[in-house]
């Protein structure tokens, strides 16, 4: 504050001057005033040097998750276009990103520098591209600290462009900011504190004094507090002058942390009074020494020093603060330093080893099966306290995720040979074929003392596989793709017996029941969930079909195991999933469970009635096949909410409620002969932001319904109305003549109600013909008032329809849809959006015509997530092209350019329109399509 001070006070003096002959209207300036007039100047000035850097982290990586941020950064060499921003801006992985300059001129990013353990990095554009804007560079200024100085933090605070926050230094010695376990943290470093109230966005932000000078870089802040902590700019400097060079930044590490601790701490550690006196002497500000924190396990330190030891001198020299150890190490990298120490009162000299710090920083990547892995970094072994070797699982993705393999898991082994490094790992798992299986051996970060192991299947037919590598001169990740390797060979047939149990019921049932197992690789169709596990029923052992609900196998794309006896495994397929009810149909080869004595189980169609005692047979997800006797409590219509993310939702159904029924296990429900009556599915639907689930009866009438369309190939044809049971009093007051009331009374004694429109299907003939608020009285002649009557009287092309309508009758014609079990045998991935075509249940809930593309999802860090191509919403053109199915906008799409722009009309389910641009990413987010065939789905590359 000294300079600036002098500054102010010599423009009072000089107004005071002025005034003793000036009118005595004049004004004397005060000394506010003036110096609110400089920090305007000042930041008019530099205010063309700070950008706005929209961030998309593509892949995780290390202590980062993929996903879409904004920060902030400034430039610190025009010419050369560097710009200065925090380490988790850069991120230590794969990255695209852009500046927007104050004026809105964007230009592409390219990260030139991560520092493996300081939160700093640097960024370069062309300056040539930028046409309308010179912008301002921003000179470093690291002997600019000191407390009490006025500052100001110029950056993307919350979101805001160019916000504007004052502060006073009033640390300089702050300990490094902890953020938590399992994420980045900087250490070996001092950090600066003020009270700047900076948030989200503000990260990379400079730190200004008075003159335009940076004098620190913001870094975090507290969230219970206005305090913002800021790195200092030594190392930054440093690195920078590297970097204009194009030289190598060299960083040295003796895999130690050290912590800055005070002196009266450090006196009881046992610094010796005539050491502390000779520090104090030649350094009289200062206020404590380095102490050991840690040693890394497994390094050279961890066998010379410990922690609380007390760092005196770096090769002869006092040592007093990070500077001067950094300084020593970053210069002596493959030399040895001499750390004179104190411990416990006595003197030693140590002498290691200068390592490479990069040595232990990963810059590379295997991306399989939608799983990211990479070499241990020395971020994460800290917080794990272990050795840094083995694999660090960033994402498990698909592969990994199946196997409950979960993130931040250290693979030390696999397939029974240990795992050092990534290449030892690489060796193995690029070889496995489709579907073949290995054993990885791993620990977690919440318990790395506990070896785990689990059985993994190879993906190669979802995914693509590739290995990447960090290219800083291109700035960017090049991967090699792994070739293509086939499948792995079928298991071999083999044979089990059902276990004997005391219940006769259960001996009878156990072999028609399985466990299922199914693995989505893709969010589609409005369903997140990616694993599922419920019981299947066999209902035609000579064909292996078997029937499941919705809720363990939701769509028709993705992997199923079936279990038998809980002792043999095999794959399966999905042949057919029920486009009106909760129902499922999969296969299996019956020559791959050899003799095992499965069957199929016997179905009864009847009436269930409340009272009735009925057996919930099932099997649990350990494999135990599990029985409970249960009353039949009531059978009533589904009545589900819509779905917020326009996933399946049941209706037009009644299904039985158990009065104790059994809700953590699915399967079938069984009269005393063993005769299934119905099957006990699991209804999953949505209760506000959370998914849900029931289990009720579904009737065993629909099962063997459902047969002949999944064996014979019958069409099952669907009138598309949803529909509303209402009381014969309530439809009386509707106007429902006398002459119905009675038909419907003798039609169905104990159900007097009769069946009223609520919902259509949109784009279907009945969309156009009926009104909700309909009543139907007949179909083709014949009275109806229950779901399933409905359900059949409309298996034929068209149907004439009597309605009650305003209080009239009139017979309406009304043609039928034939509906199919895989309204879903294509998607493809774009721009990290999985798109599909409109599936049934958008039309069902919300009356949406089924034309543009679906999107399905999206991926974090991707152009859907930066422009805003939300899940939910249709594609309906591009470029002013409609683009009314998946092929229409294959051809819209198709030879695009990397980083070229399209224009996207997009439209809500509620019919509102939003027009969005969107950059292409093709390194990271190539395009390509999966689709289902006779063999099963194959994958296909469209760029």
């Amino acid at each position: 504050m000294q300079k600036a001070l002098g500054v102010a006070l010599l423009l009072v003096a000089t107004h005071v001057i002025a005034a003793e002959d000036a009118p005595p209207t004049a004004q004397l300036v005060p000394v506010s005033a003036a110096e609110d007039s400089r920090w305007t100047r000042t930041l008019e000035r530099v205010a063309t040097g700070v950008v706005t850097i929209q961030v998309d982290q593509t892949r995780a990586f290390d202590t980062e998750w993929n996903m879409s941020s904004q920060a902030t950064g400034f430039v610190v060499d025009a010419k050369n276009g560097l710009i200065l921003t925090n380490r988790h801006v850069v991120t230590p992985g794969p990255v695209t990103a852009q500046a927007v300059f104050l004026n809105r001129e964007e230009v592409t990013l390219y990260p030139v520098y991560r520092d493996p353990i300081h939160d700093f990095g640097f960024y370069r554009y062309d300056p040539s591209k930028l046409r309308f804007i010179k912008p301002t560079e921003l000179k470093l200024y690291p002997d600019g600290a000191q407390v009490g100085r006025e500052i100001r933090v110029i950056g993307n605070d919350a979101g805001e462009q160019l916000s504007i926050l004052a502060g006073t230094l009033a640390r300089l010695d702050r300990e490094a900011p902890n953020y938590g376990l399992g994420k980045y943290n900087d250490f070996n470093t001092f950090y600066y504190q003020a009270a700047s109230s900076t948030s989200g966005g503000s990260s990379g932000s400079p730190v200004i004094d008075v003159e335009g000078r940076v004098v620190a870089l913001n870094a975090g802040g507290s969230s219970q507090a206005a305090s913002s902590f800021y790195l200092p700019l030594d190392r930054i400097t440093r690195a920078l002058k590297f970097i204009q060079d194009n030289k190598p930044v060299p960083r040295g590490t003796l895999q130690t942390v050290f912590r800055f601790t005070p002196f009266d701490e450090v006196r009881r550690l046992g610094l010796k009074p005539e050491t502390e006196t000779e520090v104090r002497r030649k350094y009289p500000a200062n206020t404590g020494l380095l102490v050991v924190s840690e040693a890394q396990v497994g390094s050279a330190a961890e066998q010379e020093l410990e922690p609380g030891d007390i760092l005196i001198r770096v090769n002869n020299e006092l040592a007093i603060g990070f500077d001067d150890l950094s300084e020593v190490l970053d210069n002596g990298v493959g030399k040895t330093v001499k750390l004179s120490i104190e411990r416990g009162g006595q003197s030693f000299d140590k002498t290691l080893t200068i390592e490479d710090l990069y040595a232990i920083t990963p810059d590379r990547f295997l991306e399989f099966g939608d799983s990211v892995v990479h070499t241990l970094s020395w971020q994460q072994a800290r917080h794990i306290n272990a050795a840094i070797k083995g694999v660090y699982v960033a994402n498990p993705g698909y592969v990994l995720g199946s196997a409950a393999v979960p993130r931040g898991a250290v693979i030390t082994e696999i397939g029974g040979k240990p795992v050092a490094a990534l290449a030892d790992f690489e060796a193995e798992v690029a070889k496995l074929k489709d579907g073949e299986r290995v054993t990885v051996r791993f620990f977690t970060i919440d318990d790395p003392a506990t070896a785990q192991w689990r059985v993994i299947r190879m993906d190669r037919r979802w995914f693509p596989a590739r290995s990447c590598k960090r290219d800083d001169a291109a700035g960017v990740w090049p991967c090699t793709a792994w070739p293509e390797d086939g499948e792995a060979q079928p298991p071999k047939p083999a044979t089990t017996s059902f276990a004997k149990t005391s219940d006769p019921l259960l001996n009878k049932l156990a072999p028609s029941l399985v466990l299922v197992n199914f693995d989505m690789p893709y969010s589609v169709s409005g369903i997140t969930e990616r694993n599922y596990y419920g019981t299947g029923v066999i209902v035609d052992a000579e064909r292996g079909l078997v029937v499941v609900d919705r809720n363990t196998v939701p769509v028709v794309i993705g992997d199923v195991r079936l279990t038998f006896a809980g002792t043999i495994e095999i794959p399966g397929r999905v042949e057919y999933v029920h486009p009106l009810h909760n129902l499922a149909m999969i296969s299996y080869d019956p020559k791959s469970i050899g003799a095992t004595p499965a069957k199929a189980a016997v179905f009864k169609a009847i009436d269930v009635q409340p009272g009735e005692q009925v057996w919930a047979v099932g099997v649990r997800g350990d494999g135990k096949v599990q029985s409970r006797m249960a009353t039949v409590a009531s059978v009533d219509p589904v009545a589900f909410p819509l779905s917020r993310t326009f996933q399946f939702r049941d209706s037009n159904l009644e299904t039985i409620q158990l009065v104790n029924g059994p809700g953590d296990y699915d399967g079938l429900l069984t009269n005393k002969q063993g005769e299934v009556v119905a099957t006990w599915a699991s209804f999953a639907y949505e209760a506000g932001r959370e998914i849900a689930q029931e289990n009720r009866g579904i009737p065993a009438e629909l099962i063997l319904e459902m047969l002949p369309l999944v064996r014979d190939g019958s069409t099952l044809h669907s009138l598309e109305a949803e529909l509303l049971p209402v009381p014969l009093a309530g439809a009386r007051k509707l106007g429902l003549p006398d002459r119905w009331i009675q038909k419907l009374e003798q039609h169905s004694p104990d159900r007097r109600q009769v069946l009223s429109v609520t919902r259509l299907v949109g784009g279907a003939p009945a969309s156009k013909l009926l009104r909700s608020g309909d009543l139907i009285l007949d179909i083709d002649g014949a009275v109806v008032n229950r779901f399933r009557e409905v359900e059949r009287a409309v298996q034929k092309p068209q149907v004439r329809i009597t309605v009650l309508r305003d209080g009239a009758e009139q017979a309406i014609d009304v043609p039928t849809v034939v509906l199919g079990g895989r309204d879903l045998d294509r998607i493809v991935l774009w721009a990290g959006a999985v798109l599909q075509e409109p599936h049934r249940a958008l039309a069902v809930q919300r009356g949406i015509q089924p034309d543009g593309v679906f999107v399905g999802y999206f991926s974090y860090g991707s152009p859907a997530t930066r422009y805003q191509l939300w899940a939910g919403r249709r594609i309906v053109e591009v470029d002013g092209q409609p683009t009314p199915d998946l092929d229409h906008f294959i051809k819209a799409v198709a030879g695009r350019p990397d980083k070229s722009s399209v224009r996207l009309r997009t439209m809500a389910w509620n019919g509102s329109v939003d027009v969005i641009t969107l950059k292409l990413d093709n390194r990271y987010w190539p395009a390509y399509e999966l689709k289902r065939s006779a063999d099963g789905w194959n994958r296909t590359m469209l760029e």
